[in-house]
């Protein structure tokens, strides 16, 4: 299958991109690498001694999509071409909304004028809130607290919107919890700019010596240690379940599925890992919480299992291991 990938470039992207060269598509990444390396693309061809055919464009340009899918004779698209970081949506929220939503628009709008109504959309966690329960299912109510979360419930609502209207779609919804590790080359990994917005990340940069120590934001949480509790889940075992969306995407549908393992690890949890994987000291210290963090989040992963046949194979000390592997090989990320 020929498949266009948005923000191919990108974490999650690249290593999307490695499964399904590995299986056989054909790849087409569409980035304008304004968070992301175009070195990233280099490595996943070196990982599976296939190349990618690339297109340099901005999701807001509906002309540029059109053309990459009609070019490449695109049947499906998977869609990570987004801003993600959630204090700079509280920010600029404009910037997040004209990013996110109006691309997706323009994105689905060219689908919509090539004909390709095969599509798997790159959700989020951040769509439920703060949990009224857990784990979470996908029936838990939809809620947002910042502009990223609440763009990814737009775009959800414009994909439920277009289907009802349009039902010879296939729409996949997915929804991550958090994402962390790498490829087990150490050749593709998480290259954040400036600090780190995520915990690995920034654990991994203390690990490596760039920077000093951990903030805990909050270790006075109703968790066993104090200290917050999310899903992590390992960046390979997302881009397999990306593939297997695509693959059982056999009949129309829109349909919305975590992607998570079901275990919550505390922040502790991790930095303890991080240690045994990289035989590093990570200092840290505990500071106040940060307004709007919650105490726990982890998914109930049933659904992905049922209808995606998809469940996450690979645990914390796998994570951390990758993360640390892919750190002390690039302490500078693609850029050195």
């Amino acid at each position: 299958m020929n498949i266009l990938v948005t923000g191919g470039a990108g974490y999650i992207g690249s290593h999307t991109c490695v499964e399904l060269l590995n299986a056989g598509h054909r790849v087409v990444v569409f980035d304008n690498f304004c968070n992301s390396h175009p070195e990233s693309l280099k490595r996943v061809a070196t990982i599976t001694g296939k190349s990618v055919d690339l297109v340099e464009g901005d999701i807001r340009n509906g002309h540029q999509i059109e053309q990459a899918l009609r070019d490449f004779k695109c049947e499906a698209v998977i869609h990570f071409a987004g801003l993600k970081a959630v204090g700079e949506s509280v920010q600029l929220p404009l910037k997040y909304y004209d990013n996110n939503v109006v691309g997706t628009v323009r994105l689905l709008e060219a689908m919509q004028a090539t004909g390709v109504k095969t599509l798997v959309f790159s959700s989020s966690a951040t769509v439920y809130g703060d949990p009224q329960y857990l784990p979470l299912n996908e029936e838990h109510p939809l809620s947002a607290s910042n502009a990223y979360g609440r763009s990814k419930i737009m775009i959800e609502d414009m994909l439920r919107d277009l289907f009802r209207a349009q039902p010879d779609w296939k729409i996949s919804l997915l929804r991550y919890f958090n994402p962390v590790g790498a490829h087990a080359s150490g050749l593709i990994g998480e290259d954040p700019d400036g600090i780190p917005n995520n915990l690995m990340p920034f654990v991994a940069q203390v690990a490596v010596g760039k920077r000093d120590q951990l903030n805990i934001w909050g270790g006075d949480y109703a968790t066993p240690d104090g200290t917050g509790v999310r899903d992590f889940i390992h960046v390979v075992d997302l881009a397999h379940g990306h593939l297997k969306a695509l693959e059982q995407m056999q009949q129309a549908q829109c349909l919305a599925v975590n992607l998570g393992t079901g275990i919550g690890y505390s922040v502790l949890d991790v930095v303890k890992a991080y240690e045994k994987a990289s035989g590093k000291p990570v200092p840290y210290v505990i500071a106040a919480r940060r307004p709007g963090d919650i105490a726990s989040c982890y998914a109930e992963p049933a659904l992905a299992a049922s209808r995606l046949n998809w469940t996450a194979k690979l645990g914390l000390d796998d994570m951390c291991a990758d993360s640390w592997r892919w750190q002390s090989q690039n302490p500078n990320g693609f850029k050195a």
